[in-house]
């Protein structure tokens, strides 16, 4: 599908990390398969084993390629055979920067350097790509993809410091921008998340092995136990003195960290309701986004002693409707029935293509459809997660208008979408985004989508739903324009882009 096609936020990347597992690359494979929502274009694994070399190096191996997960490694000669090892590192990727057509770019990334073996898998966005590339390229460096994941290599293997870990550390100090990695070298696994901790990361033990993932449905998988989260900040090294002593060594990135900005889009969409991110169950938080939102736009019944009907846009707002639809209940004393109005279709990916139909109404009929019984002359409230450019969120109204509902109010958990996203979401630029186009008030963007009425989540609301502990903080860019780390120009990005 092509880009001008999406209308959603497309999420960034998913990493995993396993240590001392005998499996560990089938291991890593039911974990990416676990995280295959953040990323669907292309997906790898580097597995490490103990190598026979006199220079006590160990031997690393790598397969990758472009698909799905289960179609990557539906060969299991490949995971047990060829990538065999106690040590593995793997990645889902949707392309953030960089094409999405070179092989060259999907990760893990792996190369061998004067200090031995290095491998890395990068979640987040870099923001001043173009900079650190251009002061690399001037002093001689090659770079073999288009990725801002790369730099990262480069800067490792250019370090003058005496240790991975410190080499690593005095790379990640010469880049800013959203990071959450996971890196394989001849001395242990290494996780590593950036100072304002745009993207999740946490830790899992599973016997005497160590994981490392984006979520923690990819410790659930593989029955892993939840530790904690990589901290923003921090670096995390897991070698084989941590498997006898338990302990798991900690560094810092910067001498003094800044406030964090979580990514409140993890809640909102990207991340799966049955994980913990930030420390917390995404689909509590969800619930909570769907109550407050009920709180400030709740729907009466148009008759006396009528009902409403509460429906979701499987699947990524049927955690939000269940606290939208039990709000609205109670706070309204309307009689609220939550039901499935729209089934969606799991065999329709994102690359499918209609034969001679360009419309968009017929490619959201391939993948929902609408229960008429449910939905025919009924007062109906869709509960969706976020509005991009609208026009699937039109033709979704459209499709739900054919089976001919008395009215139909459209509620969203997130506030007007009016800023392209800097830290590893592909939103469209700023003149793409509704809220943003011609600077359409809520009014005009309800006429345009043609429901009878709109309400977006307030940023208020957003921020009061979401959790609040000691030195928790949020990036909320993509509605307010406030953007807590320096982005290189857009001339510079374009300017990346035509590099690849």
């Amino acid at each position: 599908m092509n880009v001008s096609e999406i209308d959603k936020p497309l999420c960034n990347c998913g990493v995993v990390g396993i240590y001392n597992h005998p499996q560990a690359a089938l291991m890593t494979y039911y974990a990416l398969h676990a995280l295959q929502h953040r990323g669907q274009e292309s997906a790898g694994i580097v597995a490490s084993r103990t190598g026979e070399n006199s220079d006590g190096n160990r031997k690393f191996a790598s397969h990758k390629a472009h698909g799905l997960v289960l179609d990557i490694f539906s060969d299991s000669d490949i995971l047990i055979r060829d990538l065999r090892g106690d040590a593995a590192i793997g990645h889902n990727r949707y392309s953030t920067t960089g094409s999405n057509i070179k092989r060259a770019n999907i990760q893990p990334f792996y190369s061998q350097y004067h200090h031995g073996n290095l491998a890395l898998a990068h979640n987040g966005n870099l923001t001043n790509t173009l900079t650190v590339r251009r002061n690399l390229s001037n002093e001689g460096v090659l770079f073999q993809t288009t990725t801002d994941s790369e730099i990262i290599l480069h800067l490792i293997a250019r370090s003058r410091q005496d240790t991975t870990v410190h080499r690593i550390q005095d790379a990640l100090r010469q880049v800013r921008g959203a990071y959450s990695l996971s890196i394989l070298t001849d001395e242990g696994l290494i996780a590593a998340r950036d100072p304002h901790g745009f993207r999740p990361l946490c830790i899992g033990k599973l016997g005497d092995a160590y994981v490392v993932a984006s979520e923690t449905c990819a410790l659930d998988i593989i029955s892993a136990e939840y530790i904690r989260d990589v901290h923003p900040n921090e670096i995390v090294l897991i070698d084989n003195e941590t498997v006898r002593t338990g302990e798991i060594k900690s560094f810092s990135i910067d001498d003094v960290a800044p406030r964090p900005a979580y990514c409140i889009f993890e809640y909102i969409y990207f991340s799966r309701p049955d994980s913990r991110i930030f420390g917390h169950s995404v689909d509590k938080v969800r619930r909570k986004l769907g109550k407050r939102l009920a709180e400030e736009a709740g729907v009466e019944a148009d008759t006396p002693g009528g009902k409403v009907v509460v429906i979701n846009v499987p699947d990524s707002s049927n955690t939000a409707t269940l606290g939208y639809s039990r709000v609205n209940l109670t706070k309204h004393g309307t009689d609220t029935r939550y039901e499935i109005g729209l089934i969606r279709s799991h065999y329709v990916g994102r690359t499918f293509i209609a034969p001679g139909q360009a419309n968009r109404e017929f490619k959201v009929k391939t993948k929902f459809n609408v229960v008429r019984g449910v939905l025919e002359g009924q007062q109906v409230v869709v509960v969706d997660d976020s509005i991009v450019r609208g026009t699937t969120s039109k033709a979704l109204l459209n499709l739900i208008r054919e089976a001919e509902p008395r009215s139909i109010h459209l509620r969203i958990t997130a506030p007007p979408i009016t800023h392209p996203c800097k830290y590893g979401m592909d939103f469209p630029s700023s003149e793409e985004l509704i809220a943003n186009q011609h600077h359409m008030n809520v009014e005009e963007i309800r006429r345009a989508l043609g429901a009878d009425s709109l309400h977006y989540l307030s940023i208020e609301g957003l921020l009061d739903a979401v959790p609040n502990g000691e030195g928790e903080g949020y990036c909320t860019a993509c509605f307010t324009g406030d953007y807590p780390v320096e982005i290189d120009s857009d001339a510079s990005k374009l300017a990346l882009e035509e590099m690849g």
